[in-house]
């Protein structure tokens, strides 16, 4: 009986993760279709972070990862998961990259995973929750 649960336990959670990860491609491809796909434009990481306050009840690192080669254009709000969700956006080449950001259930950090749907690159990975 054990095996069983474990099994429905695992097939239940890696169908809300694909379910997850299409919302997160949908939600990339909405935004590309929007005239500005952020609300808060900025190349500034001290302009986007307190742009968020009291818009959603947590507060989302935004790093300046330029020197990397991906400058921040800014930031929105989106829906993800039944959550509202800080969604940050980058450039790498004149390609926006979205970044997710929602608080974990729990505080494990797990290593990046790589997926793809519909063509699109996913990354996903918890970090201290």
């Amino acid at each position: 009986m054990i095996v069983v649960s474990v099994a429905l336990f695992q097939t239940t959670r890696a169908a809300r993760t694909d379910a997850v990860v299409e919302q997160v491609v949908a939600n990339y491809v909405r935004s590309l279709l929007a005239a500005q796909f952020v609300d808060v434009v900025s190349s500034d990481q001290h302009t986007v972070k307190p742009w968020f306050d009291g818009k959603i009840d947590f507060a989302p690192e935004v790093r300046d990862l330029s020197a990397n080669g991906f400058p921040l254009v800014g930031g929105r709000l989106d829906y993800l998961d039944g959550k509202t969700v800080a969604a940050l956006v980058y450039q790498r080449n004149k390609h926006p990259i979205n970044l997710f950001i929602a608080p974990a259930p729990t505080s494990r950090s797990t290593p990046p995973t790589v997926m793809t749907r519909r063509g699109y690159n996913v990354l996903a990975w918890r970090n201290d929750g």
